[in-house]
């Protein structure tokens, strides 16, 4: 049969190839992913050399190829968790709101820029930056009105924070005490990964090593605290937002995820202590089949990484469990309604990928923070996807595509070789150290923007079937005095707080710091008397010192 097979397929190439020469001679004739995976005219079962039970086998079994849930979206949809955050607390605890009364089932919160570095608004540093693109947290006082009758053992929180991650998650831990919410019972995820800082998006604080610490110091707190809770999101999302192909997404996000269960492993952990809370956040591109089959990859190479390289034996340590956001970096000003179809195209991917969670961008996100009817589009979307379209019917509906098949197989070969590379440097530490990470996907960020350019990547309505328009859409402007106003509310805390507690709590955490023991508690009792972000940090500074990014 494989043999006949091989004959048809030869025949019926040579046929139609000499057929589409003498017809469209302008085609061009080479097909490719963004990732470089040479894309044939046809696939047939000989292109995919699929053992069924050890590479594909069913949805909810080692290697969960086809999903982690036996059930998946039968038994429960997806998380529908819009990313959401901006100016003050007050206004972004409205937003959160607005979004649940629309049929969000999560929240996911963004914080601004001197936050996610650990400054308070106060901090000339932050001038002209409090709140523009997210929520300016400086201490559990604004925490508390931003979840402000949100009840946090009804909901999952999902919190965009890296070299704070931390301080951010000792404040949510805070306000759910207050509000009389048993921690156990809290439910959601702190980002929490640092490495892809250092590569990819630059919010970064520490040096790598003292930043290592404060994550497995959130691992082995979690662990006996916060046993629903996600310690880490193991991001992807930045580094294919920065230029990274789909293969390298795979491949450096995994590496990295090596390197945290490692550093989890040397601080004392066991592997199923801790890895059945790691979770993962990934993009979804426009590429439909690359993206189903990347989804699948990373899923397959997860589980077995765990399983033959740190000898998990709990099924939960070999689950790759994921968040999705759509691509933020393919969004355009040009023809914004355009984005409403690219977002559609990339949430269906993640969800025949088989992802946990979903956010899918605004169609103004080129041009502005989204405004609540552009929000509201892009939750319908989900909610489409979810009741109209049928796809959420089976689980892995593209399972045994030929096509499909091969793809998961080419990108998990492809991810493997890379991995190979980085451990063979000493693993993604170094590799990051080396600027190895940072220098491969500023290549694939000039070799797509090249491609762009040449119009051999055509992006519609920017380098082809271009028009003369001003954009109609009305933009979401953050008030200039935002940032005076949270100064203001910052001065009056620091006003009427017991500052003799905070000084001494401030000394406590130096001299932990300059330890070895666990930080969270001392965190914790420091937010809770109302130490600020910035205090926080700037002690944790003065200890750690401050990371300085290699020149490549």
């Amino acid at each position: 049969m494989p043999e006949e097979i091989s004959e048809l397929k030869k025949r019926w190439e040579d046929t139609t190839l000499a057929a589409t020469i003498s017809r469209y001679p302008e085609r061009r004739e080479k097909f490719e992913t963004g990732s470089g995976i040479p894309v044939d005219r046809l696939y047939t079962p000989e292109d995919v050399e699929i053992d069924y039970l050890r590479d594909l086998g069913f949805p909810g079994q080692y290697p969960y190829t086809r999903g982690v849930q036996p059930t998946m979206y039968r038994g429960r949809l997806w998380t529908m968790r819009q990313y959401a955050g901006y100016a003050t607390a007050e206004e972004s605890n409205r937003r959160y709101k607005y979004l649940l009364e629309q049929g969000q089932t999560g929240l996911s919160v963004a914080f601004d820029l001197p936050t996610q570095i650990g400054y308070d608004s106060d901090h000339p540093l932050a001038e002209g930056e409090v709140g523009k693109v997210g929520v300016a947290i400086d201490s559990l006082e604004d925490m508390e009105i931003l979840f402000d009758g949100i009840p946090l053992d009804r909901v999952s929180t999902s919190m965009t924070i890296n070299a704070p991650a931390a301080v951010l998650l000792a404040m949510y831990i805070a306000v759910a005490r207050k509000q009389g919410v048993a921690v156990e019972k809290l439910r959601g995820t702190v980002q929490n990964d640092i490495l892809k800082e250092y590569v990819a998006r630059g919010t970064y604080i520490f040096p790598p090593r003292p930043s290592m610490r404060l994550i497995t110091d959130i691992f082995a707190y979690c662990k006996d605290h916060l046993p629903h809770w996600n310690t880490i999101s193991i991001s992807g999302y930045h580094i294919r937002e920065a230029g990274a192909t789909a293969v390298q997404e795979v491949a450096f996000t995994l590496a990295n995820a090596i390197a945290y269960v490692q550093a989890a492993l040397d601080a004392g952990l066991d592997v199923d202590e801790f890895a059945p809370r790691l979770s993962f956040f990934f993009n979804a591109h426009n590429n439909l089949f690359e993206e189903v089959a990347k989804f699948r990859a990373a899923r397959r190479l997860w589980a077995r990484i765990m399983k033959e390289r740190f000898g998990a034996q709990n099924p939960r340590s070999l689950m790759l469990r994921f968040h999705t956001q759509t691509a933020g970096c393919t969004l355009t000003a040009q023809q914004p309604d355009n984005n409403v179809v690219r977002v559609t195209l990339q949430a269906l991917a993640a969800v025949l990928g088989g992802t946990q969670s979903l956010h899918t961008n605004s169609r103004d996100e080129a041009l502005s923070l989204p405004t609540e009817a552009s929000v509201q589009i892009a939750l319908r979307t989900q909610q489409i996807i979810a009741h109209e379209s049928g796809v959420a019917d089976t689980v892995d509906p593209l399972a045994g595509s030929y096509f499909v098949e091969r793809l998961t197989n080419e990108i998990e070969a492809r991810a493997v070789d890379y991995i190979r590379r980085i451990d063979d440097m000493g693993g993604a530490l170094a590799a990051i150290e080396r600027g190895f990470i940072q220098q491969e996907i500023q290549n694939s960020a000039y070799a797509y923007q090249r491609a762009v350019e040449q119009k051999q990547q055509i992006v519609v309505g920017v380098n082809e079937f271009v028009v003369d328009e001003e954009t109609p859409l009305r933009r979401l402007k953050v008030d200039p005095a935002v940032g005076q106003r949270q100064v203001e509310r910052l001065r009056a805390l620091k006003a009427r707080r017991d500052n003799g507690r905070v000084a001494s709590l401030l000394d406590r955490l130096e001299e932990a710091a300059l330890g070895t023991d666990n930080l969270m508690p001392i965190i914790l009792e420091c937010v809770e008397a109302y130490c600020t972000l910035g205090e926080i940090c700037d002690v944790l500074r003065g200890v750690f010192g401050e990371y300085q990014a290699p020149t490549l």
